[in-house]
């Protein structure tokens, strides 16, 4: 074994396991499936849910989900992407825990029909705490475009605080947007206040 081979696996950063399923007052997250594919695909290809990411191209089709989901679904994928459901199992949105070069970075979105209803903070919440029980003491990074003011508040809520400021390409839009980085450190976790 040679020196770059233990600088590697030194810096390598072990995984949370398999992506469970974990049901909220109102949701299920679980593990995505291939027959997710059109349902993505529908959710994406609205623009006005495009643009808030900064790596989905739009027109979004499902050609392109089946492509991510290829990924998603196998071993490949070292974090979790779970797949929100509103009851009857029919896909709405995406929370996921990515591997990037600086750590652990959290992403989601939600099919605009159900913005407004606080499903985003409950999935947000639910996967935090999951992620943040397999994984004590991580560092988890994430951000939103500048003109994302919901969901900003989604991260506020769960103890994210913002570390600064940047430009990041998006594709939908096709430029360069002002964006807003957060974090979420070790104990800055909230858990979310019980619904009555």
């Amino acid at each position: 074994m040679n020196v770059l081979q233990t600088q590697t696996e030194g810096a390598r950063i072990v995984g949370p396991g398999l992506c469970p399923t974990v049901a909220t007052a109102r949701l299920v997250l679980r593990p995505h499936r291939m027959s997710d594919a059109q349902a993505i695909a529908q959710s994406l290809n609205d623009f006005q849910v495009s643009r808030m990411l900064a790596r989905v191209p739009a027109p979004y089709d499902r050609q392109d989900a089946a492509e991510w989901l290829s990924v998603a679904t196998t071993d490949l994928n070292e974090g979790w992407a779970f797949a929100i459901t509103a009851g009857d199992d029919v896909h709405i949105g995406c929370v996921s825990f990515e591997r990037s070069r600086s750590g652990w970075e959290l992403g989601y979105w939600l099919n605009r029909f159900y913005w407004g209803r606080g499903y985003m903070s409950e999935a947000v919440h639910a996967a935090t705490a999951r992620f943040l029980m397999r994984m004590p003491g991580t560092d988890i990074r994430s951000g939103i475009f500048a003109d994302n003011v919901a969901s900003l508040r989604v991260q506020e809520k769960a103890g994210f605080r913002i570390t600064g400021c940047s430009d990041l390409f998006c594709v939908a839009r096709g430029a360069t947007v002002p964006h807003i980085e957060t974090r979420l450190e070790p104990g800055d976790f909230r858990p979310a206040a019980p619904r009555h």
